[in-house]
């Protein structure tokens, strides 16, 4: 878990990565682990550059932002140009939404590259569950938290009733990952 403690989710406005950052640090606390989550987004209400940043960790975090991210989230080909050249180069993981994101050259780090929005549209019937399903895909491959505290932080901060369909689209992305992440968490 140390190897993905300072995470950076990144994309377009619109996409739920600022929803997503609050979900994630919500399960790390139910988790027990110490957590700073920050956020960031451009002027426009959808379409501009958004960011969310999550440090989790066991002890005590001194500094609240994320300095080189050993684990991002690309969701927008803007945002995968923008940081992908940030993440630690020697074992940082980079998770890409290859529905958006074509070009993945000059990224540091290992990327893995998933239909997420693609995903989500077939799996729930909407685009608008991508970042469900790429927070299911961010825990399967890390094992940051255990999926059950993530379930739990995603019906405390939904919308009423639309429940059942976000824990469908984070279990998309547990499946859509098992096999990898057994990958990424024995390399570390």
């Amino acid at each position: 878990m140390e190897n993905f403690g300072e995470i950076q989710l990144s994309g377009s406005g619109g996409q739920g990565i600022v929803l997503a950052g609050l979900i994630l640090a919500e399960a790390a606390v139910l988790a027990g682990k110490n957590v700073v989550q920050t956020q960031s987004y451009g002027p426009e209400a959808r379409g501009g550059a958004t960011k969310a940043e999550v440090i989790i960790a066991e002890g005590q975090i001194s500094y609240p932002k994320v300095r080189q991210p050993d684990l991002l989230l690309a969701m927008s080909q803007e945002a995968f140009d923008k940081y992908a050249t940030n993440v630690r180069s020697n074992d940082g993981l980079i998770l890409v939404d290859s529905t958006n994101v074509t070009d993945q050259t000059g990224a540091l780090g290992r990327v893995i590259a998933l239909p997420l929005t693609e995903m989500a549209r077939e799996e729930t019937g909407t685009v608008m569950t991508a970042n469900m399903v790429a927070l299911g895909a961010l825990v399967s491959l890390t094992g940051i938290i255990p999926r059950k505290y993530l379930e739990e932080a995603v019906l405390a901060r939904i919308p009423k009733g639309t429940g059942e369909l976000n824990i469908k689209a984070l279990r998309s992305g547990y499946q859509a990952t098992e096999r990898i992440g057994h990958l990424c968490k024995s390399a570390h």
